[in-house]
């Protein structure tokens, strides 16, 4: 069965955020350096975009570059900002060209001048694009993010623009970074790990999660399929029972 066949008969999910994890490991185990892993990561991250694009997958967050990675190796975030402007000049017309627009989640003030230039360029030249959004999470922590949301909303209050009993889910949700588009519907961590790392807590409320042993450079097409296919047959309940959403009560 063909990928595009079987993609018919499967509930893809309109937006997949994946945590890349364990290029470091599988460099070691090879006996390269952290950069060597990373570089091998850039392909994976290629296969993942295009293969999400051809499945209709509207958005794809990926975790690219956390708060807390600063404080590795200079060597190691040097190379790794190396390689996120290295991907985005390469990419830009592959985006162009198959309709994906680029957004970056996160504070991206604190990146390199010349890696703020490229991001703003490649946004820019992709913002009419509408098949796919693809989320770059750069300089990103959801704590920092649910903080800086919090300081929005009572920098409103105190300045009579908001009523603090106005406050409601949807008002919080509207000063995140992602506030423009749908929560994901499936979460991916690659690497052998089972855990959030500060990636998305409050947009993966009712997210399905998904971990792999597989090292992130070993993840492409079809090992994204197995992750939809575990997904597709799931059932969403979201507080219901299983016979109410058979009955049609909720998202099957």
């Amino acid at each position: 069965m063909s990928m595009t066949t079987e993609s018919r008969e499967l509930r893809i999910p309109a937006h997949i955020a994946i945590i890349m994890d364990g290029n470091g490991r599988w460099a070691r185990e090879r006996g390269q350096l952290r950069l060597f892993g990373h570089r091998a990561g850039v392909r994976s991250v290629r296969e993942v975009v295009e293969s999400a694009r051809s499945l209709g997958v509207r958005y794809l967050t990926l975790y690219a570059f956390s708060t807390e990675n600063w404080q590795r190796p200079k060597v190691e975030v040097s190379g790794l900002m190396s390689l996120l402007q290295s991907y985005l000049k390469s990419e830009l017309q592959t985006m162009l060209q198959n309709d994906i627009q680029l957004r970056c989640l996160g504070d991206a003030s604190h990146l390199p001048p010349e890696v703020r230039s490229v991001l703003a360029q490649t946004m820019e030249r992709t913002a009419a694009c509408r098949a796919m959004v693809l989320n770059l999470a750069l300089n990103y922590g959801s704590r920092p993010e649910l903080v800086c949301a919090a300081r929005s909303l009572a920098r409103a209050c105190e300045e009579g623009r908001l009523h603090w009993e106005d406050i409601d889910e949807s008002r919080l949700a509207g000063e995140l970074y992602s506030s423009s588009q749908p929560d994901p519907d499936l979460l991916i961590r690659t690497g052998g790990e089972h855990r959030l790392s500060n990636f998305l807590l409050w947009q993966l409320s009712y997210a399905e999660l998904y971990f792999t042993e597989i090292k992130w450079p070993d993840f492409g097409r079809e090992q994204l399929m197995d992750a939809i296919r575990s997904y597709s047959a799931r059932q969403r309940r979201f507080g219901q029972t299983g016979d109410q959403v058979a009955a049609g009560g909720a998202e099957a």
